[in-house]
């Protein structure tokens, strides 16, 4: 619909059809689509003063979520589990203090080490910086 309303004539209606494609495509699931959509109207309504729409248009924006983490950062988990390995401690005590299994501490260590680049303990104790207390 976009494609068919001439740039020139009833810019609104174009920013619109963005609007409406955005809250489409959040519903499918396709959540890049959705936000490179919804930002590209929230710009139009924005510059076309109409604050409602842009106003509606970022509060769909604000329903697709953040950005995933990258591939890099650790997660609260990994992150607890880590400082807990670098600190000493073995994968079943690990277990024991986080009320996990010692098979999610192995695969939450696999995980930060995978992310981290390293492949040992001692290794991780220098990544992770100064060890947490006991």
């Amino acid at each position: 619909a976009r494609a068919a309303v001439p740039a020139d004539v009833l810019p609104l209606d174009r920013a619109r059809c963005l609007l409406v494609a955005g809250r489409a495509c959040r519903r499918a699931r396709r959540r890049r689509e959705a936000r490179e959509a919804l930002e590209a109207a929230v710009t139009e309504f924005t510059a076309l003063g109409a604050v409602a729409f842009a106003e509606r248009a970022q509060a769909e924006l604000a329903r697709i979520g953040r950005r995933a983490p990258t591939a890099t950062a650790l997660t609260a988990t990994e992150e607890r589990v880590a400082r807990l390995a670098a600190g000493g401690r073995t994968n079943r005590a690990i277990a024991d203090e986080l009320f996990i299994s010692p098979k999610t501490v192995e695969a939450n260590l696999a995980r930060v080490y995978r992310k981290l680049g390293i492949s040992t303990r001692a290794e991780l104790g220098a990544a992770m910086g100064r060890p947490a207390p006991r």
